[in-house]
């Protein structure tokens, strides 16, 4: 039985070399990728001068959804599939962020006179919103990602994320096609809301926090919820 013992220790650890054998130096063709970026974005700026700055930034946005593992549809689905809602809370705090931040913008314009930036994207919500997003949520589900988390896992070589990109190409082009018929008899029935024509900006940014925090506290309760019942 000693023996057996030795030698099946023996042969694990020697496949446990073998595999930190075949482990490859990924340093070289890392350097080799930022090397051609770099190129890449050279080559641009002789074409058009502000473009390497847009390459900069969507390689980091890029970097940083592969790295965070940010997705929104993670957000949204993983506290019904693994009761984590730590994807969920990050997209209420950059929702939080972002209200104070573009309503210091959107403020500032008006009461300077100036036109609010960003007003031609108040547009009516009717029950299209509603069905729109249902029938997008579905299929980013089926997906495994929206538009951003499947460029992302197409970037680490998935290629059902691939399947996906297509049809969403499809899908889109589609949609742009028909926009024109959508939105005339159908977007422009509903009706436009921006809130800080009803409750005032102090108020529309007080109340839309309040909204944040109150599904912060609930997707904190789902989670612990999940783990008593887990547990």
């Amino acid at each position: 039985m000693d023996e057996q013992k030795s030698t099946s220790i023996q042969r694990s650890s020697t496949r446990t070399r073998r595999a930190r054998k075949k482990k490859k130096n990924q340093l070289p063709p890392g350097a080799a990728i930022v090397l051609l970026a770099v190129m890449f974005g050279i080559l641009l700026g002789y074409k058009n001068p502000g473009m390497p700055i847009f390459w900069i930034t969507g390689l980091a946005f890029g970097y940083i959804l592969q790295r965070s593992r940010f997705c929104f549809t993670a957000s949204m689905r993983d506290p019904f599939l693994t009761g984590s809602t730590s994807l969920t809370k990050t997209v209420l705090a950059a929702f939080a962020i972002t209200t104070i931040g573009f309503a210091a913008i959107k403020y500032g314009a008006f009461v300077k006179g100036l036109p609010i930036p960003g007003q031609g994207y108040v547009v009516p919500v009717s029950m299209a919103t509603a069905a729109g997003a249902f029938m997008f949520g579905i299929g980013m589900v089926i997906a495994g990602g929206c538009a951003s988390g499947t460029l992302m896992r197409i970037g680490e070589g998935f290629t059902m994320q691939m399947i996906s990109l297509f049809f969403f190409i499809v899908g889109s082009l589609w949609g742009a096609h028909d926009f024109g018929w959508w939105k005339l008899n159908v977007i422009l029935k509903g009706k436009s809301v921006f809130l800080p024509d009803i409750f005032g900006w102090i108020g529309a940014v007080i109340i839309q926090l309040l909204i944040i925090a109150l599904l912060w506290i609930a997707a904190d309760k789902w989670e612990n919820r999940k783990n008593l019942v887990e547990n």
